[in-house]
């Protein structure tokens, strides 16, 4: 004899299982891998300069403030510098240009220093800061810089700097699980890391910027 009292608790409590499963799927972090990004530029004097972003990724979590209009993210990359001779000094500096509701995919995975002066162009209150921590309009974008460095200025006064210095041929700086929050945006939002690295040669000065791929910030 089939006891459907027992059969309806017991099909009861599978759905309350999966209903709370289904919830801790949906409030999970979700881990996002990256392809980074590589350009190759010649300086004026025959100095061949790469820049790649490798290992790059990003865990999306859901935020503190609970509402659609928070963001929270954790990124993770490395930034590596190869040059064909030795530079007197090179400086790299990354960062990530955080977007809401605005296309911050530029003209391509790679379109380098011309993205990054047609889209300052297109935002006049566009600017780099230092810290992942922004709030966002709709149609707004901020740019900002990963590296706080502390150090003495030339006249022995406390600076900083968003940048890590090198010479010689090779460099790199890793980041791991530094913070993008963003608040203010109700509308879809995404993220672009970036890196820009200025080379200086006994002849030659120039600044190579290399770009990842866009990501939603859901």
């Amino acid at each position: 004899m089939i006891d459907h009292k027992k059969l309806a608790r017991t099909a009861f409590v599978a759905c309350a299982a999966l209903g709370l499963m289904h919830a801790d799927i949906a409030g999970a972090d979700t881990f996002v891998p990256l392809p980074g990004g590589a350009v190759t530029e010649t300086l004026g004097d025959g100095t061949e300069v790469r820049v790649r972003i490798v290992g790059e990724s990003a865990t999306i979590s859901p935020s503190m403030g609970a509402t659609p209009l928070h963001r929270n993210a954790w990124v993770s990359a490395t930034a590596e510098v190869e040059l064909s001779a030795p530079a007197r000094a090179v400086k790299i500096e990354p960062g990530y240009i955080v977007g809401c509701q605005v296309d911050i995919a530029g003209g391509g995975a790679n379109s380098g220093a011309n993205y990054s002066s047609d889209w300052a162009g297109r935002n006049p209150s566009a600017g780099a800061s230092l810290g992942g921590n922004l709030s966002l309009g709709p149609g707004r974008a901020a740019k900002f810089y990963l590296l706080d460095l502390e150090g003495p200025d030339a006249f022995g006064s406390e600076s900083h700097r968003p940048f890590s210095r090198t010479t010689g041929t090779r460099g790199s700086v890793t980041w791991r699980n530094s913070t993008i929050g963003l608040s203010g945006c109700a509308g879809y939002a995404q993220a672009r890391v970036f890196t820009e690295v200025e080379v200086e040669t006994a002849t030659a000065k120039q600044v190579v910027t290399v770009w990842g791929l866009p990501f939603g910030l859901g």
